[in-house]
């Protein structure tokens, strides 16, 4: 084991955590079991992204049991991308890997993104062989991922997922990102392109139900292609110039009759129906434009992408301390918090 253990990198494990009480101690306990075997060195970084429920008297729990689990504490809930971004900034070790907390994704899988990650790849997901939703949720998730690829530009966006390894000098390419809307996938592709996946089981939830509805991955979806891309900017121009094509042949149209039969055409519904149609298109575009200003808007007003309310288990100061300073929280041992 030993040997199996040097070979391996240091690893710190990323967990957003929401309505997971009853989960996390089974989590940890799995993720102890699989971390002991194949590094010599390990963190487990537990974000609670302000659950209604006890997720956070329980990671203090946990946090006292372990010595390698540290917690964070947001002060109110951000989502779980700004949670994850709070979260990698705090980890330690040379690769990084996220997960959820509803033991959806087995721990016991994690050797098989490492051993890809280890042909040279920055970034590998792990894709589910079947995935355990409903219809619904599983048209959501296609729509969000035909946005992420628009915005990744890259192939592997139909693969992406939560469950992902990768090297923690990727995350320096967006070390200094300060946005409120946060896609981790679109900001991995900032620091590389080196991105693999492979094939991991995937079980049904132990307890309650996910917080993912169609409208939240909806809006998810929109938030990428107009925070990230400027695909919804081309289609705009597109939609125009094809009204303005459309506009060419109904003059045409107009003027040909008029020499033809020696008289305008005729009736109010069809000049209604053009005014409509005109008037959709300029909404429409007016629409993206208002929501590409509101990016700006938010962006101007320096809306932070998360604030830590209290944390304990960061014993090590090194580069990146000020990312939590900033924000009302220092990586300094702050275990006596936990106490309180």
């Amino acid at each position: 084991m030993a040997s199996t253990q040097m070979k391996q990198p240091l690893l710190s494990v990323v967990i957003p955590v929401y309505r997971s009480e009853m989960i996390l101690p089974a989590l940890i306990e799995r993720l102890q079991a699989v971390l002991y075997k194949i590094t010599a060195e390990y963190e487990v970084v537990l974000v609670n992204d302000c659950s209604p429920d006890r997720s956070w008297d329980v990671i203090c729990k946990l946090a006292r049991q372990y010595p390698w689990i540290h917690a964070i504490n947001l002060i109110r809930n951000f989502g779980q991308h700004n949670a994850l971004l709070c979260g990698i900034r705090a980890a330690q070790y040379e690769v990084v890997i996220t997960i959820d907390d509803d033991l959806q994704h087995p721990p016991e899988e994690i050797p098989k993104l490492l051993a890809v990650l280890r042909q040279g790849y920055d970034v590998v997901y792990g894709t589910p062989e079947a995935e355990q939703h409903g219809f619904g949720r599983d048209l959501a998730s296609l729509v969000t991922k035909i946005a992420l690829q628009k915005a990744m530009g890259a192939e592997i966006a139909r693969q992406v997922g939560a469950f992902r390894a990768f090297r923690a000098t990727v995350a320096k390419a967006f070390d200094h990102y300060e946005g409120s809307f946060v896609s981790i996938d679109v900001l991995l592709t900032w620091g590389t392109t080196r991105f693999a996946a492979t094939s991991v089981r995937h079980e049904p939830r132990k307890e309650g139900a996910s917080g993912y509805t169609f409208r939240k991955l909806a809006a998810h979806a929109m938030n990428m292609m107009t925070g990230f891309s400027t695909l919804p900017l081309q289609l705009a121009s597109l939609v125009g110039f094809a009204f303005t094509l459309f506009g060419l042949g109904v003059l045409v149209f107009v003027v040909a009759r008029y020499f033809l039969h020696g008289s305008p055409v005729p009736g109010f519904p069809f000049l209604a129906s053009i005014i409509a149609l005109f008037s959709g298109a300029q909404l429409f575009a007016l629409g993206i434009m208002g929501e590409y200003l509101a990016r700006m808007h938010f962006r101007s007003m320096q809306k932070p992408p998360y604030v830590v309310r209290d944390g304990s288990g960061f014993k090590k100061v090194g580069e990146g301390d000020h990312e939590f300073r900033d924000k009302g929280f220092s990586r300094k041992d702050t275990s006596d918090q936990v106490s309180k």
